[in-house]
């Protein structure tokens, strides 16, 4: 079993700056990659960032060079700097693990998320 837990997600006015947080646990045996989406009401579900366990990036066009993804691969934990925030911003974003876990006794690679943290940026 893995578990992420999010956190980081609020209120914040245009051109703030905030920071999401994902920590996996549970039975993991490695961390392929970790990464965000988001998902506004109405809209399919958008590709943010990703970070491999090696520290390779990939950001999707509408938040490069605002966002910035980073890792604690000892704790495994990612996160998501998000500066010169826009309302088009405003979503539930979600962390996204492809991991390697042992539950139980047999290894299977999958894909978890976290349960969305509301981000809304609004004055």
């Amino acid at each position: 079993q893995v578990q992420l837990v999010e956190s980081g997600g609020g209120l914040v006015q245009p051109g703030g700056s905030l920071r999401l947080s994902c920590a996996a646990s549970g039975s993991i045996f490695s961390i392929n990659a970790m990464g965000w989406y988001r998902q506004a009401p109405g809209k399919e579900r958008e590709f943010v960032a990703r970070i491999t366990s090696g520290g390779s990036t990939n950001y999707g066009d509408s938040v490069k060079g605002r966002f910035t993804i980073s890792r604690d691969n000892a704790r495994n934990t990612v996160y998501l700097q998000m500066n010169s925030l826009k309302p088009e911003d405003t979503a539930v974003y979600y962390c996204n693990v492809d991991a390697v876990s042992i539950s139980p006794g047999v290894r299977r690679r999958s894909e978890y998320w976290g349960q969305g943290t509301q981000v809304t940026v609004s004055s």
